[in-house]
């Protein structure tokens, strides 16, 4: 074949078009590490010290508990700082609004046994159906 008959018709001779990937990458990897360390901050909150034992999963509607945490700083409800008297009146407006709403208790390890029963007299009290002490696996 002559130089001339492979420029017309011949394969593979015309423009190749690329995309460099290596920025895309280098992008997708920042964002998995970013996404990596900052999920666990995001569903923790208020970092304490959660005794360990054995529990069973709390059933509750679409997932969404109430959480009330108690840590040496204060008592936090849906980790909004918040008094006894307070979560009294807020838990008594969601048991109106849903009785069978579900209400989970984080309580640090290095508190008084006293403190954290003081929580769940309280959510006796507003006559919680569901409620369960939040632990770590063993």
């Amino acid at each position: 074949m002559s130089r001339r008959s492979r420029r017309r018709g011949g394969r593979g001779e015309g423009a190749k078009a690329t995309i460099d990937m290596n920025s895309l990458i280098d992008l997708t990897f920042l964002l998995l590490v970013t996404f990596i360390l900052t999920i666990p901050a995001l569903e923790q909150g208020i970092s304490i010290m959660l005794p360990r034992a054995k529990t069973d999963t709390l059933p509750n509607k679409n997932n969404k508990a109430n959480t009330i945490t108690v840590s040496q700083t204060g008592t936090f409800f849906n980790n909004t700082p918040i008094t006894l008297e307070a979560l009294e009146q807020e838990l008594l407006a969601k048991v109106k609004d849903d009785p069978d709403v579900p209400v989970l208790v984080r309580g640090d390890e290095r508190l008084t046994y006293g403190a954290i029963m003081d929580v769940v007299k309280l959510v006796y009290k507003c006559k919680v159906k569901k409620m369960a002490l939040v632990t770590v696996e063993k």
